[in-house]
């Protein structure tokens, strides 16, 4: 077994009462052996069977919370609260910008373990580069920090206007994306914020070795309190949450009928909800558009089939050019293959919800769609198979954009490599009847536009503004240094939805005016 990590609460280990330990097995043997791997964790959960006779399958094992731990991981937060909230805004900035180097120093253990958990090689190393760049850039934590305190001095009179930190942030990631939602979610301690992370019961172990390995020996070479970070692994724990009258902010990452119903208790509970719920991007190829980027862009909805919300989920296609592009994503779904997570070239992974892909297939066709290519269950070795745990990357052609608005795989999030390609009516309005759908998304995490005209730019920069992130003539999901990682409206992120700096959104503004003693104001 090569990693075995106990739960890390108020500074120091802490194992389970009852012994309980969750095991991993990793995504290779799942696929090679499905129900003899599955039968394996069962095992060894239950104590049945010894790690040392698992061999390589096993990739590692976390401590299972159980509620008193969960309530000791708040307590601990509560108590380190106010001595970390004291540590100057300098040091907390320079503690992410290393954090952001630590990423890059233990990257290939790290990426290890995101394979082993079902993360292609290929995806797994670039992403962590990616939050190196941004979430933990010195530009990007350097902006916020600006935002943290304006100062205006009159005389003896000194008008303040800061954001002060929240206090105790619950941060609960989900399944598909956990390590890059808790690498999110611990920013909220560059604010002042102490912060308790959840990892999930079936993915926890890159999460528990980053946060760790990496980011608690920084705190303590800091001096940080114990309980400035803790981190657990265990069932979600968002109801405990909701009635700790610890807890200030609770970070939820779901779908989002269930994260705007959370919504909605949170803030009867009096906690501040941050929500980061589903997306459903759409990317504009207009006619003079740079089609090898427009390809090279849409092509980003296959990465973890499609199961990750900042990938794009349709594509409006211009007349001029949509039987050229559709030609090309239908070559290029061809070309995507499954295959093991350790393996290079690897970008899809299963797909647990197929059921759902193909009714939305059904759903499209039925309302007069055409399947371009895909619609099938496939094994690891890219064979057709009613059994398989992959489904074929699918290209969907509709159109009219009135039809399309009536297709639930355009009106709703897929979390599938499901890319329907809609083709407007041409018109010489049909720019406006562009704009005007892409406004009428519910969804409002991510769109992006390709185009080589200025005038178009200009439009889409002036009108499209109910999204987190607009991409002009670049890669749709790639994330920027100074721009969010995070964050929408709609559906995306609830009624408080915007893009998110969760080291801004786990504060609140503050207005001080103090006059020195012997002063008038």
């Amino acid at each position: 077994m090569t990693s075995r990590f106990p739960a890390y609460i108020g500074g120091r280990d802490v194992e389970p009462a009852d012994g309980r330990y969750v095991h991993t097995i990793s995504v290779r043997a799942v696929l090679e052996d499905t129900f003899g791997a599955l039968a394996l964790k069962r095992d060894l959960d239950l104590g049945t069977r010894e790690p040392e006779a698992a061999g390589g399958a096993l990739a590692g094992a976390c401590a299972l919370a159980d509620p008193a731990m969960g309530r000791a991981a708040v307590e601990a937060a509560a108590r380190a609260r106010p001595g970390w909230a004291r540590v100057p805004v300098a040091d907390r900035v320079e503690l992410g910008v290393r954090i952001g180097e630590g990423l890059s120093r233990h990257r290939d253990r790290i990426t290890e373990l995101l394979v082993a958990e079902g993360l292609p090689h290929d995806i797994a190393g670039p992403m962590l580069e990616e939050y190196r760049h941004t979430d933990f850039s010195r530009e990007t934590l350097g902006w916020c920090a600006d935002q943290l305190e304006f100062v205006h001095e009159t005389g003896r009179a000194r008008s303040v206007v800061r954001r002060v930190p929240d206090g105790v942030v619950c941060v609960n990631p989900p399944q598909n994306a956990a390590l890059a939602n808790a690498l999110f979610g611990i920013t909220a301690l560059l604010s002042g914020n102490t912060v308790v992370v959840r990892a999930p019961r079936g993915v926890p172990l890159a999460t528990m070795y980053t946060l760790r390995e990496v980011v608690v020996p920084l705190l303590d070479e800091l001096g940080a309190p114990p309980g400035t970070l803790n981190v657990v692994c265990g069932p979600p724990m968002t109801a405990d949450w909701l009635a700790d009258p610890n807890v200030d902010d609770i970070v939820f990452v779901g779908g989002s009928a269930k994260g705007l119903a959370f919504e909605q208790e949170a803030v009867a509970a009096g906690k501040k909800p941050i929500l980061e719920l589903a997306g459903n991007d759409c990317l504009v190829v207009w006619h003079d558009a740079d089609l090898d980027g427009a390809v090279a862009s849409i092509a980003e909805n296959f990465r973890l089939s499609g199961q990750i919300c900042n990938v794009p989920n349709q594509v409006i296609a211009h007349p001029d050019i949509a039987d050229e592009l559709i030609d090309r994503l239908a070559c290029l779904a061809a070309d995507t293959r499954p295959g093991f997570p350790d393996e290079p070239g690897v970008v899809l992974t299963p797909v647990l919800g197929a059921g759902q892909f193909f009714a939305d297939i059904t759903d499209a066709v039925d309302r007069g769609a055409t399947v371009v290519h895909g619609a099938r269950r496939l094994e690891v070795d890219g064979k057709p198979s009613d059994t398989g745990l992959f489904v074929e990357p699918t290209v969907l052609r509709i159109d009219g954009l009135a039809r399309a608005a009536t297709v639930n795989a355009v009106r709703d999030e897929t979390f599938s490599p499901l890319l329907p390609v809609v083709v407007p009516t041409r018109g010489a309005d049909m720019l406006d009847e562009v704009l005007a759908f892409v406004a009428g998304n519910r969804y409002g995490l991510r769109n992006s536009f390709w185009t080589g005209t200025q005038r178009v730019v200009d439009r889409v920069v002036e009108e499209v503004t109910g999204c987190g992130v607009l991409n002009v003539n670049d890669s749709h999901s790639a994330f920027r240094p100074y721009l969010p990682t995070h964050g929408g409206t709609g559906l995306t992120g609830g009624a408080f939805g915007e893009a998110n700096f969760l080291m801004l959104r786990t504060t609140r503004i503050q207005g001080v005016h103090a006059v020195s003693p012997g002063g008038v104001s």
